[in-house]
């Protein structure tokens, strides 16, 4: 496998809840990167596995610097921390004025990233899920996206969410893949569009979007739905307690990474056997962390 980048094109519709969700039933070893240019939200809202509050200054910003001298994918892991349930995550920008420290440097994170799941040293291989936040026409995080196996655009159900990732799918698949139709398709990174909406309506409003993803030629299709759970998101957050295994975001979230491997299982090919605490359910133990820093932080 390689890099999985997630992704919104418009305010906050939960792309960090989808990314920390997706993470934790991850079949194999993978770690999270906040590659938000406009800061991250997991340092506000999780604790560290010791239950100490994680390191701000290691992160997405220490990495980039040692980036310019050159890096090696499995140094990845020196900017890593261990989120309370056992979560690996390269803590994002704590805001956007940082994000000048990483001019002309996300492709090369984008590399580094993609490498990291073929690197030789097996106690050091592992998928990466980076959260892009918003991903505009200006971002610079799309310098990543060559270098991505998939990019997974976020929306919400309603039509005016719909209606903008249908553009940027259309936008993204002429940037990164240009203008001609058939075998272009098959170019990487594959667009897919994970739709958080009430269950009732999800099965619905995903046969909408796919029709308008063919109409508009965009080479994205609808790989799942996250169910619209407020309740599950809080736990998941640490703001609430509850058997997070149980919510409905947790199921649905287990159903879309089934899908996504099925989907693009050429893509996606596992080439390194499960690690124990990742067979499609949370870490053993996984326990949300309560929330620490500001209330109600992050997407």
């Amino acid at each position: 496998m390689a890099l999985i980048a997630l992704a919104a094109d418009k305010g906050a519709p939960g792309v960090t809840t989808t990314a920390v969700a997706l993470a934790a039933l991850w079949p194999r070893r993978v770690l999270l990167a906040e590659a938000d240019p406009a800061g991250g939200d997991l340092v506000y809202r999780s604790v560290g596995a010791n239950g100490r509050p994680l390191d701000p200054g290691t992160g997405i910003l220490s990495l980039a610097a040692t980036a310019r001298r050159g890096i090696a994918a499995e140094q990845l892991w020196d900017h890593a921390q261990r989120m309370a349930g056992g979560l690996d995550v390269i803590i994002g920008l704590a805001s956007s004025d940082q994000s000048g420290g990483l001019t002309g440097q996300w492709g090369a994170l984008g590399r580094v990233f993609a490498e990291l799941a073929d690197s030789p040293h097996q106690e050091a291989a592992a998928d990466v899920l980076a959260d892009l936040g918003r991903l505009d026409a200006h971002s610079p995080a799309q310098a990543l996206l060559p270098h991505a196996a998939l990019l997974l655009l976020i929306t919400r159900g309603q039509p005016e969410n719909l209606a903008h990732v249908r553009d940027r799918a259309a936008a993204l698949h002429n940037k990164l893949h240009g203008q001609q139709r058939g075998a272009a398709q098959l170019a990487k990174p594959q667009l897919g569009v994970v739709l958080i909406a009430e269950p009732q309506h999800g099965a619905k409003i995903a046969a909408q979007v796919n029709e308008m993803l063919i109409a508009s030629q965009s080479g994205a299709r609808v790989v799942g739905l996250i169910a619209e759970d407020p309740a599950g998101a809080e736990q998941l957050a640490g703001r609430r307690r509850g058997r997070l295994d149980k919510s409905l975001l947790v199921r649905s979230a287990r159903k879309v990474v089934t899908d996504v491997h099925q989907t693009f299982r050429a893509d996606l090919d596992p080439v390194r056997p499960a690690l124990p605490q990742q067979q499609g359910t949370p870490p053993q133990g996984y326990a949300p962390p309560p929330s620490y820093g500001r209330p109600g932080a992050g997407a």
